[in-house]
């Protein structure tokens, strides 16, 4: 396959270097102050952002990074903490895999207020494997073959292109793992989610609504990825730049 470094523009290396993460954290803590005054994101992020002239870029960053205090207390509460030993995973598949593709492709990943990791790359209903997609599905097969998954089922969105290319290849890939593997193409893959118990998806909008979670690319990605970029604006912590030895703390 062609090498490809998802989820990054050249752009990216002004956008989130280390002089721009002192303003985004200003404005990261300005905009969880409006959320915890109840505005909704769109609103508060417009207002922070345009006050600050942020990149489009960096807008989305923000919106992805931030949440409010109870937002965040709700998706902790819902999180599983002892691990996935002998638990059946339902996996947002495109959410879970681009992340993992752009962590290693050495792209921006976010690393937000929730704890969840999250991306830049936008999937726009068009979708290609590239050269790190078959590491990445191996990456989450390897760590829940450690964690003794009882079963493992993705879910695609069928709309978007290649899903069933995706499918055939995540397949293919796990079969040399012993827990059972399903793998679906399907329309309204949220909704599904919303309904179901030990989510792995970091899309805030299904977080909210889920029964449980579990937070496999924080702990596929605090493994270790060579060349690893986390962008991380915490309130008390302008950011940092981490592109070297590759792990989440």
């Amino acid at each position: 396959m062609k090498q490809t470094k998802r989820g990054y523009t050249p752009e990216d290396e002004k956008d989130f270097g280390k002089e721009a993460l002192v303003t985004l954290s200003r404005a990261g803590s300005d905009i969880c102050y409006l959320l915890n005054q109840g505005y909704r994101i769109e609103g508060a992020a417009t207002f922070v952002c345009d006050h600050y002239r942020l990149s489009k870029r960096q807008r989305i960053a923000l919106i992805r990074w931030a949440a409010s205090d109870e937002a965040i207390r709700n998706r902790k509460a819902r999180e599983l903490a002892d691990g996935c030993e002998g638990r059946t995973l339902h996996v947002d598949g495109f959410n879970t895999i681009i992340t993992l593709e752009v962590a290693l492709s050495g792209s921006p990943v976010i690393l937000c207020k929730d704890g969840c990791l999250r991306d830049l790359a936008g999937l726009r209903g068009t979708y290609h494997p590239i050269d790190k997609t078959i590491e990445a599905v191996n990456k989450i097969g390897s760590f829940l073959e450690k964690e003794k998954a009882g079963k493992v089922i993705f879910y695609l969105d069928a709309p978007v292109s290649n899903s069933g290319r995706l499918k055939i290849l995540i397949q293919e890939e796990l079969l040399k793992y012993s827990f059972p593997i399903e793998a679906y193409c399907i329309n309204g893959v949220d909704g599904i989610l919303k309904n179901q118990e030990c989510v792995v998806t970091a899309d805030s909008a299904v977080l909210d609504r889920t029964n449980s979670y579990f937070n496999l690319n924080r702990y596929l990605i605090s493994d270790g990825v060579p060349g690893l970029w986390l962008v991380d604006f915490l309130d008390g912590n302008p950011g940092k730049v981490q592109q070297e030895g590759g792990t989440v703390r």
